[in-house]
């Protein structure tokens, strides 16, 4: 025993200090000719952000005379585009002088709220740490860091950003080529003579691909043959197709890009987009300047033969140059070129008048998944690319992919035990004639120390980061002990379903039929869990009740447009507050599922009698539903309140528009602006947890928040703030010592809060 412990401690020690940095993602901004190469967020926070943003001295340049209204109308993402990993902690790397030292917002990886990026008045050199966390329903965050900077005057200057994770590296992988230069069709039922390819040097299209229908637009735009055009184009004036956005209206339509000469080099050809007309497009008022359509009124397409599912990591690969200098802003689109699907996908392009390589991996998520095309919107530069003809150019394209298998996988882990996911050797699912389903089982029959808590089901298996990224979500309650409790899926990236008891697991899988059910989600279908064997349900708990006085300053506000309506003969503008400009929130521990049905009970009062509206929330000030405990009247007086609340079918887990986030609930937003009025408010004695017929008897199955501590409340109070911690503003900045380092089994630095083994200072131990 003595020589097997000490084996342990030395493989231990070994784990420990053989995790390596890794480089995530990494800004050298003296590398940029300008600032146009910073991927922006939103139209109106883009402007704003676009016209303060600069490379100046090698260094991103801020420079602001005046505060925006709201301070959050500055947004810009300087650095990311990648998919952290849950639980893994990552750092940021900065150097920073300002002329006014002050906090700016920053929010990354999941996390809520908004943490506080230092700027001091001389040059610092330092680093702060996020864990990433779960955007709500399980999914992972982006990657992106976006920093909210309207309230600062004055300048800033950041010298490099960098994000980095301790860890092992993934092991090495195939890239599959899907545009070759050599001519060799690797598409299934394409021929080799179809020539699909990147380089421009194969001469001009085939005729079947510039072929135009009787209306006169390029027939293969919305046709079978879309994905075997490489490289597509629209320009204004060229291709118009009558009646697609209504019957008054002519629109250009995509078509197969021009191939021609370079005009340095006649002896290569490019695919080249020649933006003549500059113009607004506006079916509705002609001469409306509006500058969304603008930007896409002449686009390019780099196309790809399929659409990539969720989880898929994508190298993207070009050349590019133009006749002067000048950004365009990407977006991903569906098949059909100018079919759009998501805002986000490598950030703008910085075209030079040089050839520039471009090389880059991007991981289709549940916003991008089925994207076919990477979409070039070539005027949304609105300094350089609106106000005279250019040329675009662009040659070498090609898509790489990850060889992965593909099917039905899954991955187990035992946080209690220790053990470890490991997604390189994941179970397949097999299919199963007498239950019509694919069925897999984790976890051996009469081995105690095989038992599982925890899953990860994928549809992809060769590389952890697309394993993770193509993951499925249950909508219900597992029981493990109903064999008619099926219950629906759909995608769900990084998402671990958390089992009732630790055991051994059967599980079935009934994806949905696209060919029957054409309206249905791709990656969704039915799922069934028994248990054959394991540990009991769990003992219920008793109720907890949270003493946090929770107080609340809420600021008078201005009037709302219903209060004050736009008068334009006196000149009086509409109002613009709004009833949620002060807010309180209660905020579960864990995203719960629609369904679930929970108690909330708390005691109240106000400085004043005061209504307050209640909405369902993702994260704090992330609004998902409108409907939550209905209205909430405080007097001056102590109350009790208590109410019984099922999650809505609203809060379903799919993405909210484009705001990165999904539509799961885990908090109670309070909309303390519904009076004009300043005033207090306080909340103390919260208790929120899972319904039963055991709560009569003080017991529950699950309590919703702690019993101590203020991190389940947040407020808001005043226009244009964030959601902050009701002890104070949340301060990411956080300095690590290397005692307080701890590592999982693969070398991954992770979090307190981990479960499972850990190694710190060296030695193992259990976190449970």
């Amino acid at each position: 025993m003595k020589k097997l412990f000490t084996l342990l401690v030395l493989l231990t020690c070994f784990l420990g200090t053989n995790a390596k940095e890794i480089v995530d993602a990494e800004v050298d901004f003296s590398t940029m000719a300008d600032g146009s190469a910073i991927k922006f967020y939103g139209w109106g926070a883009a402007d704003e952000a676009r016209a303060r943003l600069s490379i100046k001295n090698g260094c991103l340049h801020f420079e602001s005379t005046e505060a925006t209204d709201p301070g959050w109308a500055c947004q810009f993402f300087p650095i990311g585009g990648f998919t952290p990993e849950v639980d893994v902690v990552y750092t940021l790397h900065f150097k920073v002088k300002g002329s006014v030292a002050q906090n700016i917002s920053a929010l990354g990886f999941g996390q809520t709220p908004y943490g506080q990026f230092p700027i001091t008045t001389e040059w610092v050199e330092g680093t702060f740490d996020y864990t990433a966390t779960v955007d709500g329903n399980g999914n992972a965050p982006s990657g992106d860091v976006l920093f909210q900077c309207g309230d600062y005057v004055g300048e800033f200057d950041i010298a490099y950003l960098k994000i980095t994770h301790e860890g092992k590296e993934q092991r090495p992988v195939t890239w599959q080529q899907w545009i070759t230069n050599d001519g060799q069709s690797i598409i299934p039922n394409v021929a080799t003579e179809s020539k699909y390819m990147g380089d421009a040097e194969f001469g001009n299209w085939p005729d079947w691909a510039l072929a135009n229908n009787d209306e006169g637009y390029n027939i293969n735009w919305r046709g079978d043959r879309t994905g075997e055009i490489c490289a597509w184009a629209l320009t204004m004036g060229t291709n118009f197709q009558p009646s697609v956005i209504n019957d008054d209206s002519d629109r250009a339509r995509p078509y197969p890009c021009p191939i021609e000469a370079d005009p340095a080099d006649p002896t290569n050809h490019v695919f080249a987009v020649h933006v003549k007309e500059i113009a607004p497009i506006d079916d509705n008022n002609p001469e409306t300047d509006d500058a969304a359509s603008v930007a896409w009124s002449n686009q390019f397409w780099l196309q790809s033969p399929q659409g990539w599912k969720s989880g898929t990591q994508v190298k993207i690969k070009f050349r590019y140059k133009a006749s002067t200098n000048v950004s365009a802003g990407t977006q991903v689109h569906k098949k059909n070129p100018s079919d759009y699907l998501y805002w986000n996908a490598v950030g703008d392009v910085n075209f030079t008048t040089e050839w520039q390589e471009f090389d880059k991996t991007i991981t289709f998520d549940s916003n991008t998944a089925n994207g076919w095309s990477l979409a070039f919107n070539l005027n949304s530069d609105e300094t350089n690319g609106r106000t005279a003809p250019i040329d675009f150019y662009f040659d070498d394209l090609s898509w790489e992919t990850m060889v992965l298998d593909e099917g039905l996988f899954v991955a187990s882990s035992n946080s209690t035990t220790g053990i470890e996911y490991d997604f390189d050797t994941a179970t397949e699912f097999v299919y199963d004639e007498e239950s019509d389903a694919y069925v897999a089982t984790v976890g051996t029959v009469g081995k105690k120390d095989t038992w599982v808590n925890e899953v990860m089901i994928s549809t992809i298996r060769g590389n952890d980061t697309s394993f993770k990224g193509a993951t499925i979500k249950p909508a219900g309650t597992i029981t493990g002990d109903d064999e008619d409790n099926w219950q629906d899926y759909v995608p769900g990236s990084s998402y671990k379903i958390k089992l009732p008891a630790a055991g051994v697991w059967k599980i079935f899988v009934a994806p949905v039929d696209l060919t029957e059910n054409p309206e249905a989600t791709e990656g969704s279908g039915q799922i069934l869990f028994m248990k054959l064997e394991g540990e009991a349900a769990k003992e219920p708990v008793d109720i907890v009740t949270n003493p946090t006085v929770n107080i609340v300053h809420g600021q008078e506000r201005q009037p709302t447009a219903a209060e004050q309506p736009a008068d334009e003969e006196a000149g009086t503008p509409a109002g613009t507050g709004q009833v949620w400009d002060n807010q309180f929130f209660i905020v579960a521990n864990r995203t719960l599922q629609a369904g679930e049905e929970t108690v909330i009970r708390f005691k109240y009062k106000a400085s004043k009698e005061a209504k307050t509206s209640t909405q369902a929330h993702n994260g704090p000030g992330q609004y998902v539903h409108w409907g939550a405990i209905g209205d909430v009247t405080f007097t001056t007086e102590w109350q009790d309140f208590e109410k019984e609340y099922t999650i809505p079918n609203e809060c379903d887990g799919t993405p909210h528009g484009n705001d990165g986030y999904n539509n799961d609930f885990k908090s109670f937003a309070f909309n303390m602006a519904e009076i004009k009025d300043a005033c207090d408010y306080e909340i103390k004695d919260v208790q929120w947890f899972l319904k039963a017929d055991i709560n009569e008897q003080g017991k529950t199955p699950e309590n919703l928040i702690n019993a101590t501590g203020d991190l389940n409340f947040y407020v808001k109070e005043g226009a244009g703030t964030n959601p902050y911690v009701v002890s104070g503003i949340f301060n990411i900045t956080n300095t690590i010592t290397g005692s307080d380092v701890i590592y999982n089994l693969s070398g991954q630095r992770v979090s307190k809060d981990y479960k499972g083994i850990v190694i710190k200072n060296g030695r193992k131990y259990v976190v449970k």
